[in-house]
């Protein structure tokens, strides 16, 4: 996380910035609301806020500092000496781990001294609870979290395989071939014909196919070179198999497909159709050859077909 400076804080504000201002001159900001009768008043604590913060996407709580803004200095004497303290404790009593540390208005004199809470994000999915309520920031007040915010949390998915980036390659090992066809075709399909002059790298970018100079899982199924997609990932085939009766167990014919997708997909098609038949169907005084198998169908059942990974 980044450490601010005093003046950096100063320009804050609490909601946009996700930041709580709390005075705290004499070290008196509650842990955990201890002596509070009202739930509404023991939320107003460290504990409270910590988890608040985190079930936004993270923020700080600054002790010290005036909350209106720009936020002046006033100084604290919370947890004077006992940083690394109130760090142990909220990551026993919430198993969130903040990174806490102190400023000074005047360095050398160690005078207006602030303390400043940095809280993480929530880990994907997960809400966080003081005293089994699950808090959010709602103005100047902690709140019960909305059932629309709560839900939105717990439904939150881990990245999608396809952006992860796929260590170890590089964009050599990627095929120029494939990467052709697919410039060729998403030119087509966006009715920008100029897509096609861009460079390898920057038509791979521009799609997030790689991030800088990595390159996503997504770029090497896609358009990766049939040998090193057959060593990272070897189960990425496709198996074509044919049989003369539904009942049969064993195949007549098998055939893998491991190229990447851009080459596999047309290679797929042309594969299918040696082998397929049609039926005559009649409208009125016409007779038509219905194929067994559509191209369209064919493609599309092959584009929405997951990659599955042991």
């Amino acid at each position: 996380m980044p450490r601010y400076t005093i003046e950096q804080l100063q320009h804050m504000r609490e909601s946009e910035d996700h930041v709580e201002f709390k005075k705290g001159e004499h070290g008196n900001v509650s842990y955990n609301g201890a002596g509070k009768d009202k739930p509404q008043e023991r939320r107003r604590c460290i504990l409270g806020y910590v988890a608040a913060l985190c079930n936004e996407g993270g923020g700080r709580i600054v002790i010290g500092m005036h909350d209106a803004y720009p936020h002046k200095v006033i100084g604290t004497k919370q947890c004077l000496n006992g940083i690394g303290q109130l760090e142990s404790d909220i990551y026993r009593d919430m198993g969130i781990r903040p990174d806490i540390y102190e400023l000074y208005e005047d360095e050398e004199a160690k005078s207006g001294r602030v303390l400043v809470i940095e809280v993480p994000p929530h880990p994907i999915g997960k809400v966080f609870k003081f005293e089994d309520v699950a808090l959010m920031r709602v103005g100047e007040e902690l709140k019960p979290m909305d059932d629309k915010t709560f839900i939105s949390i717990i439904q939150e998915q881990e990245p999608d395989f396809s952006e992860h980036i796929c260590e170890g390659i590089t964009i050599d090992d990627l095929d120029k071939e494939a990467i052709k066809v697919m410039k060729e075709r998403y030119a087509e399909k966006q009715k920008n014909p100029t897509f096609t002059s861009l460079s390898d790298a920057q038509a791979l970018s521009d799609l997030r196919l790689i991030i800088g100079d990595k390159v996503t899982n997504a770029a090497l199924l896609l358009v990766g070179k049939e040998e090193v997609i057959e060593r990272f990932y070897p189960q990425a085939k496709v198996m074509l198999e044919y049989r003369n009766t539904e009942s049969q167990i064993h195949f007549d014919n098998r055939k893998s497909f491991g190229q990447p997708f851009f080459l596999l997909i047309d290679e797929l098609w042309e594969e299918i159709n040696r082998r397929n038949g049609s039926v005559p169907v009649r409208k009125g005084p016409y007779i038509f050859d219905i194929p067994f198998f559509n191209e369209d169908v064919i493609r599309e059942i092959v584009n929405n077909v997951n990659y599955f990974f042991s």
